[in-house]
């Protein structure tokens, strides 16, 4: 069995963002030599989230606004920020959107449906973080 282990690290301009990391993850795979296997793609923030949906502007803005109903960003709204944080919105935003993905590999590709692209969401940002990008396969 094949297998890699990678990071990719972002360090965004803005508290809020959501990045197509895509074609990162499809370099690892490639490196990794595997054809079949499959790929866990997970942040390693529990601000932050990875996720599968589809790369259009107005789609992001949609999840940015949705979001911030759930959770508005705000020092005084949250008692985890009691402890001194002011990222209780994070946490939550991290929870709906989740912490991972797992796509498969089919061919030496992600094996994905129409549309779909593997995004990382930042939502404490303009500090450095990272993602794990794990290939096992043959």
């Amino acid at each position: 069995m094949k297998h890699l282990t990678q990071y990719l690290w972002f360090n965004t301009r803005n508290r809020q963002e959501f990045i197509n990391i895509t074609s990162e993850v499809g370099k690892a795979i490639a490196k990794s030599g595997v054809k079949e296997g499959l790929c866990l793609v997970n942040a390693m923030h529990i601000t932050s989230s990875v996720f599968i949906n589809d790369d259009e502007s107005g789609l992001h803005q949609d999840f940015s606004a949705w979001l911030e109903k759930l959770a508005p960003y705000g020092k005084d709204k949250y008692k985890h920020n009691l402890s001194g944080e002011d990222n209780g919105d994070a946490h939550l935003k991290r929870t709906v959107l989740g912490r991972e993905v797992v796509v498969a590999i089919t061919e030496g590709k992600l094996d994905f449906g129409p549309w779909e692209q593997i995004f990382y969401g930042e939502f404490d940002g303009q500090r450095k973080k990272r993602v794990l990008v794990k290939i096992i396969g043959e």
